[in-house]
């Protein structure tokens, strides 16, 4: 198991993230419209998986706004929103917020991402959902880059993330 804090308060994911250099896990996330995505359909790009609880906090929100300003001047790469709210949530959120350079993904059917990446919390009060973490990929689908997010509450650091790539 891999420690965070929520407000300062102690809680567990299921471990750690995946080790950079090693082969990105295959996943099976659920596009807005429904559809599965899985890592084989960006073979060939950059990604950056931008991984939080919920799009219905703060924080979580910011860094999807975030990244979607961000993305808009990179090549070559996709930024992958994940977590495990329901794709009618993800779409509205995107639409009100004009959101279009991120990819918003759910893993709200059988919580494989979060078992693969080692991101699902395992106890504390957000268990079962997804411990605020980037992990960086390249064109390869190999871990270039990875940050599990010590304080819940807090933001990503987008500029070691987006030096990586």
């Amino acid at each position: 198991m891999a420690t965070v804090t929520l407000k300062g308060n102690k809680i567990n994911t299921l471990g750690n993230l995946p080790e950079v250099g090693a082969t990105a896990p295959d996943f099976k996330l659920t596009k807005n419209d429904l559809s599965t995505a899985t890592l084989e359909n960006y073979k060939g790009k950059k990604v950056v998986l931008n991984i939080f609880p919920s799009v219905d906090t703060g924080t979580c929100a910011q860094s999807v706004r975030q990244f979607n300003k961000e993305a808009s001047t990179l090549e070559n790469t996709v930024v992958l929103c994940v977590s495990k709210d329901l794709p009618f949530a993800q779409a509205r959120f995107c639409g009100a917020e004009g959101l279009d350079n991120v990819e918003m993904l759910s893993d709200f059917k059988d919580g494989n991402f979060g078992e693969k990446y080692n991101v699902t919390f395992a106890d504390g009060p957000l268990e079962a959902l997804l411990s605020r973490s980037i992990v960086v990929l390249n064109e390869e689908g190999k871990v270039i880059h990875t940050e599990q997010v010590a304080e819940t509450t807090e933001e990503p650091n987008y500029k070691l993330a987006l030096e990586a790539l």
